[in-house]
């Protein structure tokens, strides 16, 4: 697939993440990139519990996420009560609540909203139910009620774990 064609593609769907520059390498997300940072600033924060607040620029640097739309993502997080804020010069974030009370679904909600009353095709056509599938229906519809369910039932705590968990054995030192 060339650049030019990549963009356009990319334009018309926006639920494709470009891995790089390997024009091969073409994943569907789930969820918008928005949301992955804003899990991905929710574990670091489930990493590292203190009550010292982190600094945004901090979490930015370590997950390589640009500064300034973290900072609109934390401000959407702290409006859903999922974060608070301390101001000043040893301000930052802290979670509002204990990671094992914070669920997925929750992080994944206050940053793209919640579901669509009707869900989405898997192939982008408009009209996809249980009366007219589409050809994947059949085979998408269980696959998405059980990720719905695991985003609902899986902790920050939990996931934090695992990330740590993965780190070492990456990362054996």
């Amino acid at each position: 697939m060339t650049q030019d064609k990549l963009k356009q593609f990319q334009k018309k769907d926006k639920s494709i993440l470009v891995s790089g520059n390997n024009l091969n390498k073409i994943h569907f997300m789930l969820y918008s990139k928005s949301a992955e940072y804003a899990i991905q600033t929710m574990i670091y924060l489930s990493e590292n519990p203190s009550d010292k607040p982190v600094m945004i620029a901090t979490i930015a640097e370590s997950y390589n996420i640009p500064y300034n739309f973290l900072a609109k993502i934390v401000q959407t997080l702290v409006k859903r009560r999922l974060v608070v804020t301390k101001r000043g010069r040893n301000g930052g974030i802290n979670l509002a609540r204990k990671s094992n009370n914070i669920y997925l679904n929750e992080i994944v909600d206050a940053i793209d909203g919640p579901p669509p009353e009707k869900e989405l095709c898997a192939i982008g056509l408009d009209l996809c139910d249980d009366e007219t599938p589409c050809p994947l229906h059949n085979q998408w519809k269980p696959i998405r009620k059980s990720i719905r369910a695991m985003l609902t039932r899986e902790s920050l705590e939990e996931l934090a774990h695992r990330v740590i968990n993965k780190r070492k054995i990456m990362h054996p030192d």
